[in-house]
């Protein structure tokens, strides 16, 4: 590719003005993203339909249908009927089902919709067809069966006892084959759940609680002692149940964990307890018009916290969208008692505004680092006064989340054994940027600096042999281990020199071999990530004929822009952080300089070219949710690229400036 000299312009083959593409790109980006604000001001998003969930429920509403009253009878069956009807167009040619549309089919889904057809056909007398349930069969076959399952998962229990358990209430596996969660262990103190050796993490339990009363009543325990402990602690438990049940119904907002539990307690006979009328009113009141249900309400509170930081990247940003109330909603969404279900402090941000949010590491940060950009602009000093203080609060909660090791769990301090509770570089990254916001006192920078220490000396600890790091809660299907190499290290170099304070040479050297990994792995394309599954859905989608067809895009938008971003905050902090005095690491750096630009530029090409055939209207499922589910969200293509073209655009104005002298 041709070198270009950024003085005042980038111009790229054809002759055109970059600078004026990437301009033109974004304006219909941000137009885009503002117009799915709601009307107070917030976004709320919308995650893609899910099969597996959706089965989840129909499994669910299946086991309570004889336990409720007739004219509830009577709204179960059609809610079913719908549902039967959403998957009947769910099957991958494989025979299989993938957890959304856009996912390859994987033997969990797949045993789960195996599991609620068949209570379907007894149900409301609908099911698949002779021939798709033959195809499904013979790709759990294929798939190692329940070997297979169990395989998948390894030691975690936490998804694959209540998959078994939803195959034994469907009449399809013996109980004897589920195994024993100890539900015994929720009458414990709740402070002393990461000392019990729990089988499922942190959050599942809920499931742990059902699913374990469940095998009880079915096949309990040979050992009588154990077996008299747990029928005297059957009703102590489903107390706990009922206490930490959110005012929606729907633990944590989830349909599967929601309706795991209520097909667990309707299996022995409680469909009409209280936990199950309410886990019914939150599918009913969560499925959609197709018959599906999401994975998860919303994560509205993430996707805004997003948006925001995105918007305000914009370096022409006239902060039309921030509407007035915005502040004051996302300091509302700060949970200010503490949490029922994890035991958590006040100072933590969930990821929706819904009563079943959980705060947690991820989304505390990104509410921190939004509402400092709201602030910014902010002439209220009350709002300014009341948001330092709810900055301060959530740095403090992120300082009493962190683990021994120095990264940052989820949910809950010390119980990293699995992997959903274990600590992860993505939200590690997240929080140092988090504790470098301005405002605190001089005590807390000094503790924040202490915390920093340990989070880099974690991170530099977690590298991969390839210079990459790898993230918890995002992935990517084509993937043989289905990890995402791209958005980890991405969110990894987002941590600037200023947030780390004195940068050591073995953090340096780390950014330089992440940078390394990401000029190594770029596509043809130009972008990042994605795969052979990608192709055929982009050509399908694209409204849009040029001489650049949808079919030669192997990358994700999401993936491309993310790593986009993170190259242009690597070129912008080398300018000013403290760097690399001495050694081949220096000389390699700056070799790698041309490197650099040429990357940033193609990658910038790639977001142009994608919003031309508007592409951010396709998601692709790089998000994990719990126990390892893939979703996508409509608005991540949007807000990525909003990102990275705003910081483009600024690193653009900033060298025709003047400001600077980089070459691009």
């Amino acid at each position: 590719m041709k070198r270009w000299n950024c003085v005042a312009v980038i111009e790229i083959a054809d002759g055109s003005n970059l600078r004026q593409e990437a301009r033109d790109a974004l304006n219909r980006v941000r137009q885009e993203l503002i117009s799915r604000q709601t009307e107070d001001g917030h976004w709320e998003g919308r995650l893609s339909s899910s099969a597996l969930s959706t089965a989840t429920a129909i499994s669910a509403m299946a086991a309570m249908l004889d336990q409720v009253a007739d004219d509830d009878q009577a709204r179960l069956r059609r809610l079913i009927e719908l549902g039967v009807g959403y998957l009947n167009n769910q099957q991958n040619p494989d025979g299989g089902f993938g957890d959304t549309d856009r996912s390859h089919s994987n033997i969990a889904t797949s045993y789960l919709v195996l599991a609620a057809m068949t209570m379907a056909k007894n149900a409301v007398g609908r099911s698949l067809s002779a021939d798709a349930k033959a195809s499904l069969d013979g790709y759990i076959a294929s798939a190692g069966g329940i070997t297979g399952l169990r395989q998948r998962y390894g030691k975690d229990k936490t998804f694959v006892v209540p998959i078994l358990s939803n195959l034994a209430i469907a009449g399809l596996l013996d109980w004897k084959q589920v195994p024993a969660l100890p539900f015994e262990a929720a009458a414990l103190p709740q402070s002393w759940y990461r000392l019990a050796s729990m089988p499922v993490v942190s959050y599942a339990i809920p499931a742990l609680v059902a699913i374990g009363q469940a095998k009880h009543f079915h096949h309990p325990s040979w050992f009588l002692p154990l077996r008299m402990v747990r029928r005297c602690l059957v009703s102590r438990t489903l107390g706990v149940l009922d206490r930490i049940q959110p005012d929606s119904g729907g633990y944590l907002e989830a349909t599967p964990l929601t309706a795991f539990v209520m097909m667990s307690l309707a299996s022995s006979g409680r469909g009409d307890h209280s936990v199950c009328r309410r886990g019914l009113s939150f599918l009913e009141a969560s499925v959609r018009e197709d018959g599906s249900w999401p994975i998860d309400t919303n994560l509205a509170t993430w996707v805004t916290s997003l948006s925001i930081a995105a918007l305000s990247a914009d370096p022409e940003d006239d902060r039309e969208w921030c509407q007035p109330g915005l502040v004051e909603w996302l300091l509302s969404c700060q949970h200010q008692v503490r949490h029922p279900f994890t035991g958590a402090d006040p100072g933590g941000w969930g990821w929706t505004d819904l009563s079943g949010a959980v705060p947690d590491g991820d989304d505390t940060p990104a509410a921190i680092l939004a509402l400092r950009c709201l602030d910014r602009q902010c002439d209220d000093s009350e709002i300014t006064s009341d948001v330092d203080i709810a900055i301060s609060a959530g740095q403090s909660w992120l300082m009493g989340l962190q683990n021994r090791d120095g990264g940052m769990p989820t949910f809950c301090r010390g119980w990293g054994k699995l992997p959903f509770d274990r600590s992860s570089t993505d939200l590690t990254a997240h929080a140092i940027r988090a504790w470098a916001v301005s405002g605190t006192s001089a005590e807390g920078e000094q503790n924040f600096g202490n915390v920093v220490v340990k989070a880099i000396a974690f991170l530099i600890r977690s590298q991969q042999p390839d210079g990459s790091w790898l993230p918890l809660w995002f992935g990517n299907q084509d993937r043989e281990e289905e990890d995402n190499p791209f958005y980890g290290t991405a969110k990894v170099l987002l941590v600037t020199n200023s947030a780390v304070g004195a940068a050591v040479d073995q953090w340096q050297v780390a950014r330089h071999r992440a940078v390394d990994f990401l000029i190594s792995t770029q596509n043809a394309d130009g972008g990042w990530g994605g795969g052979p599954s990608i192709t055929p859905v982009y050509g399908e989608s694209s409204p849009v004929n040029s001489k650049q067809t949808c079919s030669d895009f192997t990358s994700t938008v999401e993936e491309s822009a993310l790593v986009v971003e993170a190259l242009i905050q690597f070129k912008t902090d080398s300018q000013s952080g403290p760097e690399l005095q001495s050694g081949p690491e220096l000389d390699r750096k700056q070799s790698a300089s041309t490197a650099i630009d040429q990357a940033i530029i193609r990658g910038t090409e790639f977001l142009i070219q994608t919003t031309r055939h508007r592409l951010f209207d396709v998601p692709w499922p790089i998000g994990f949710y719990f126990a390892k589910l893939w979703y996508y969200e409509l608005l991540y293509p949007l807000i990525y690229t909003a990102s990275a073209l705003g910081h483009f655009l600024s690193l653009v104005d900033a060298d025709s400036s003047g400001g600077s002298t980089k070459t691009l």
